[in-house]
């Protein structure tokens, strides 16, 4: 096969290119900026291990920072990455001078570089999905504060219940944000033991032994992160359940961004909340407008949760001393980091924008017998149901109404305040 004279790859990628054709889902990008960083420490630990002259090592190091990262590889190849380990070695080796693999390559496989860079990447990731879901978290305790004193009444399977705030709702909403950020804090540490040096199998076999020990040195300085070599390197080539749990974080950020999403949707449908107006929500109906942003977040939530299913799928597929199919886990995983940081963004910007219709969310509440819960501490379950019936026997007055008639106002003011209604629990 002939490649032209400036081509920035070699002949590996060209049959890489031949073989997997690209059908619209390439190489993710954070996995390719990682994978140059591996290359970076691996050059950094051959330099100082007398592998590269001076002149080699530099422009190696050169074309690891300055080389293009082209996402033109289909994210679906075979062969556990590497196409892709091998493209970049390429790129790096023709723009500095250097054999792709005697050099670029040297004292590494596929199997120890495309895990670490993985992991890598995936480190960087969930870094920024925190940050985004931590936004959304103040976003909604912000709504809390504002809301804390305007009652609503509650629904569960779907019908009227008790009452509590809009306070108390948007603080749920909070709290669920609160430990998916917590989760996928912590989660990097899932991701920290890596095994580079491990070459094919994790036995190091071909690597120096001095190679193995210092390339962890120069991978933490390259990318700043805490991370360490993994005490059982066959292991840790042979096994990605590692990433299967971080996935499973990832799937409780997508069901809580679907649950939550889908509950404002709800609100919005009773009336009681009011979304921004983004765009036209008909071609046919003039000014109608749908929940587009929370459709958006919903969708992505499901392919989250497909992706879960992928990833484990990918792991548990994998045989004796390697994972194979470690190019669909990677685009899986990549990929729902990314789509989660962009539905974290998404709902934290529309939910700003919210407005809570306090007449609509009394006018409800006044009009529910549910309300008379509250009332049983003080007049009994028995008088209660009593209470219901008679109110549902007349068509004139409103619950509020009713009850202040039969209860007087003030005990009905009382109880039916927010304090009241939130104050977990009544005093004896």
């Amino acid at each position: 096969m002939e490649l032209p004279t400036d081509c920035p790859w070699g002949i590996h990628t060209a049959r890489a290119l031949e073989n997997f054709p690209n059908l619209g889902k390439s190489v993710n990008p954070r996995l390719l900026s990682a994978y140059f960083q591996v290359k970076k420490a691996c050059a950094l630990a051959n330099k100082e291990l007398g592998y590269f002259n001076e002149q080699k090592a530099e422009s190696i190091l050169k074309a690891c920072e300055e080389a293009e990262h082209p996402s033109i590889l289909s994210a679906l190849q075979g062969g556990a990455g590497t196409s892709t380990n091998m493209m970049v070695n390429e790129i790096i080796g023709n723009a500095a001078g250097a054999h792709p693999i005697e050099e670029v390559n040297l004292h590494q496989s596929t199997n120890d570089t495309y895990p670490t860079a993985l992991k890598v990447a995936a480190i960087m990731g969930v870094r920024e999905l925190s940050e985004a879901l931590a936004k959304l978290q103040g976003v909604f305790q912000q709504k809390e504060k504002h809301t804390s004193c305007v009652p609503i009444l509650g629904k569960t399977e779907m019908v009227d219940a008790v009452p509590l705030t809009m306070g108390a709702q948007f603080a749920s909403f909070a709290e669920a944000f609160a430990r998916d950020r917590w989760r996928t804090f912590k989660c990097e540490e899932r991701l920290r033991t890596v095994n580079l040096g491990g070459t094919a199998i994790g036995t190091g076999l071909t690597a120096p032994r001095s190679y193995i020990f210092l390339v962890i040195e120069k991978l933490r300085e390259v990318t700043g992160l805490g991370l360490s070599r993994a005490e059982n390197m066959v292991e840790a080539t042979a096994n990605t359940d590692c990433f299967v749990e971080v996935s499973g974080i990832l799937n409780a950020a997508s069901v809580n961004l679907i649950k939550v999403s889908d509950d404002l949707r709800r609100l919005m449908m009773l009336g009681e909340i009011k979304l921004p107006a983004v765009q036209a929500g008909s071609s046919i109906m003039p000014g109608k407008i749908n929940p587009v942003i929370l459709e958006s977040v919903i969708q992505i939530g499901i392919k989250v949760k497909a992706n879960n299913v992928i990833i484990g799928d990918c792991a548990a597929r994998g045989s004796l001393q390697i994972c194979e199919f470690m190019p669909l886990l990677a685009d899986a995983l990549l990929e729902s980091i990314d789509l989660l940081i962009s539905a974290s963004e998404m709902l934290a910007k529309h939910a700003e924008g919210i407005d809570v219709d306090q007449g609509k969310c009394l006018e409800r509440l006044y009009a529910s017998p549910e309300i008379i819960t509250a009332f049983v501490p003080v007049l009994g379950y028995d008088r209660c149901t009593e209470l219901v019936k008679q109110y549902e026997e007349q068509h004139e007055l409103t619950v509020r109404g009713f009850l202040e008639q039969k209860l007087g106002e003030e005990l009905v003011t009382k109880t039916l305040s927010p304090q009241n209604l939130m104050a977990m629990g009544h005093r004896e």
